[in-house]
């Protein structure tokens, strides 16, 4: 009976063997009844405790294994099948309409002031408005020519309220900007005596994408040697701000779930980064062209 004293026994009362009823008192009661025997699940409970074992332990653990795991699998799965789903389809949808020359401003496009896109808007809405365009109306001679010349009116007037929404929009007219008409080539080699004619155009074309404004211009032969130094410094710490968002292959709000937009993202971002590398080499190869051929260089 010594052992009593370490641990704490099981027993059966001498009644359950005589076959004598016993009653048995829970210890849930508020009252504390320890020298009562656990019984039912408390029993068993501390059954396993003595023998070291803690079925509740182990069954939340293999549970909550048993739960990772599904987890994992359906990611994998799913991650199988993001892939196909939610995938912009190339030559989808209507052409991106021209929002410069929408408001009149087809001859400035990126180099329009928010003043002159506000000026211009209001002289196209007064114009192109509905009620403007009315009488218009009167020269279709069916129903049905006088409804598909109303919905034409409606549909320019409403596309020069988006466009003016865009322009007006710092971050839009940026992702409206970078994928407007540009061109991209950059000349390799050239004559000397023809070197500021070709490479000039050149910096002041790619200039447009610079954070920092204004840039610095190419000079000519007479241009000192220290502000020669400073362009191609600046050229050679370009900072771009074009984005290249006809690169992005998945459409976000078609998303499924959160994981799902979470990996449309990851996708979009390695698309955006090698864009975005191939930008950067190109604006190097440029500035290593000049260069090398660059008179006052040489």
């Amino acid at each position: 009976m010594g052992s009593k004293r370490t641990c704490l026994l099981i027993t059966y009362s001498p009644e359950i063997v005589d076959g004598v009823p016993l009653y048995v008192s829970s210890n849930c009661l508020p009252v504390k009844a320890s020298k009562y025997e656990p019984a039912g699940h408390s029993f068993h409970a501390v059954a396993l405790k003595l023998r070291g074992l803690d079925e509740k332990e182990d069954t939340e653990t293999d549970d909550r294994s048993v739960s990772s795991d599904d987890k994992s699998q359906d990611f994998s799965a799913g991650s199988d099948n993001f892939s196909s789903k939610g995938k912009k389809k190339s030559g989808s949808g209507s052409q991106q309409q021209d929002h410069y020359a929408l408001l009149g401003l087809g001859n400035l496009r990126f180099l329009a002031t928010e003043d002159q896109i506000r000026k211009s808007y209001r002289d196209m809405a007064l114009k192109h408005h509905p009620d403007k365009q009315a009488a218009l109306l009167l020269h279709e001679t069916t129903e049905a020519a006088k409804q598909a010349k109303k919905d034409e009116i409606e549909s320019h007037f409403k596309a020069i309220q988006e466009a003016y929404e865009v322009l007006m929009d710092p971050t839009k007219r940026r992702i409206f900007d970078s994928t407007d008409e540009f061109d991209d080539d950059i000349p390799t080699d050239c004559a000397p005596q023809d070197f500021f004619k070709v490479f000039g155009p050149a910096f002041m074309r790619n200039g447009r994408w610079s954070v920092t404004q204004p840039i610095p211009s190419l000079g000519d032969d007479a241009t000192p040697v220290v502000d020669v130094d400073q362009f191609y410094n600046f050229w050679y710490n370009f900072k771009s701000w074009r984005e290249f968002p006809h690169e992005d292959e998945y459409d976000l709000e078609q998303a499924e779930s959160r994981e799902h937009k979470r990996w449309m993202e990851r996708q979009n971002a390695k698309i955006q980064e090698k864009a975005k590398k191939v930008e950067y080499t190109r604006v190097r190869n440029l500035v290593d062209n000049a260069y090398r051929k660059d008179p006052r260089i040489q």
